[in-house]
């Protein structure tokens, strides 16, 4: 393993968290600036209350800016007063001097404490400096019974 590859894995990590740290905080700009101009984020092998995609930033601005923008009287589009998406075990490989793949696996807290888990399966591109998110399936493994999460994605659909 050489010097590029230990600092290319160090900054698609960079990536992952800052993904995290926007979404659970919503602030949508910076999500939004982890994707390639035409990335794409959607969900894999998932219920029909977790189905979504989309491709761009524009469109994933979009999607985002909903999770922001509640109904009169409405505090959350999912029940819960905090979100925390904490990152674990994650596999990067490097596929080519500007093209990885990973494999990460993370769970959500909220007010419930675990709230919902699954995995991020992620293309990565490098563009300029930075590591992007090309692609992004998101897969939910598990939901806590009494999750203030489940019908989140369905909330923020088009």
């Amino acid at each position: 393993m050489t010097v590029e590859d230990l600092l290319a894995r160090e900054a698609i990590r960079d990536t992952m968290a800052k993904y995290n740290v926007s979404g659970d905080r919503l602030k949508v700009e910076d999500y939004v600036a982890c994707f390639t101009e035409d990335g794409v984020i959607q969900s894999e092998r998932a219920p029909g209350d977790f189905i979504f995609r989309y491709a761009g930033r524009a469109e994933i601005l979009a999607w985002q800016t909903r999770w922001r923008n509640r109904e009169p009287g409405q505090d959350t589009v999912h029940g819960a007063s905090f979100v925390r998406h904490n990152l674990s075990t994650s596999k990067i490989d490097l596929t080519g001097p500007t093209t990885a793949r990973a494999r990460t696996y993370w769970v959500a807290w909220t007010d419930i404490g675990p709230d919902h888990s699954g995995v991020y399966l992620d293309d990565f591109a490098k563009v300029g400096k930075e590591w992007l998110i090309a692609l992004r399936r998101v897969r939910r493994d598990w939901s806590a019974p009494n999750s203030l999460f489940v019908r989140a994605i369905e909330n923020t659909s088009a």
